[in-house]
């Protein structure tokens, strides 16, 4: 554990919305240590989305008084824009936290690093170009498996915004970051991209959860991002 309090801006999948992650910034808050949590939902429904995510997290992050050292998580499809973020706080950022999220992949988009016909299946079910809500992109509701409470799987359902399907194809930033990183792997859909955490150097933790176990069950997932940052 970290021995003096840490700042955690908690950065919610562009598909997803802040109810994902609220329940874990309570439990960092439990442990003392306070959580920044953003909403950038209006920035990922208009190209190019990149652009307007890294916009909305800098205004965003303008009005927040920080204090301590401050670290970056970023929730699945947040990963790969975690350097971008970091850059736009300068010197203020002490390391970034990837929470069963994707890797930063410069230059490149979502749609070059995934097989094609799951690039063609999103497609298909696309209206007017914008992609379905998150849970609509399967034949079966992941929601039902995955989070028990009604209540909070009608909120994360109705925050998933639908996100253009250019977004797929936006390169993404080519930020570089020179700082810490490491890896929290809450299921087995990532573990491609804990493996390559743990080559490079990285200090991981792998839980026996699932994707969105930082809502369902945030107790432990809190204790392991703060045991990368120790």
């Amino acid at each position: 554990m970290p021995a003096e309090p840490v700042t955690a801006v908690l950065v919610h999948s562009p598909f997803l919305g802040p109810a994902s992650l609220r329940p874990l910034a309570d439990a960092l808050a439990a442990l003392g240590h306070p959580a920044v949590l953003l909403d950038l939902r209006p920035s990922v429904v208009t190209p190019p989305v990149h652009q307007r995510l890294i916009g909305a997290f800098a205004d965003a992050m303008s009005d927040v008084p920080l204090s301590g050292p401050v670290v970056l998580v970023g929730h699945s499809g947040a990963g790969p824009l975690l350097p971008a973020f970091a850059e736009e706080l300068e010197d203020a950022v002490r390391g970034l936290v990837y929470l069963d999220a994707g890797l930063p992949t410069p230059g490149r988009s979502w749609r070059d690093t995934v097989p094609g016909d799951l690039y063609n299946q999103l497609r298909t079910r696309s209206r007017d170009g914008q992609l379905p809500r998150w849970h609509r992109w399967f034949d079966d509701d992941p929601l039902l498996d995955l989070v028990a409470d009604e209540a909070l799987r009608a909120e994360i359902a109705d925050e998933a915004p639908e996100v253009p399907l250019a977004f797929l194809k936006e390169p993404r930033p080519t930020v570089e970051w020179e700082g810490r990183s490491s890896y929290v792997a809450l299921s087995s859909a990532y573990a491609s991209e804990l493996a390559r955490a743990e080559e490079l150097g990285w200090l991981t933790r792998r839980l026996e959860a699932h994707h969105l176990a930082a809502a369902t069950d945030p107790a432990p997932v809190a204790v392991a991002v703060l045991e990368v940052l120790a």
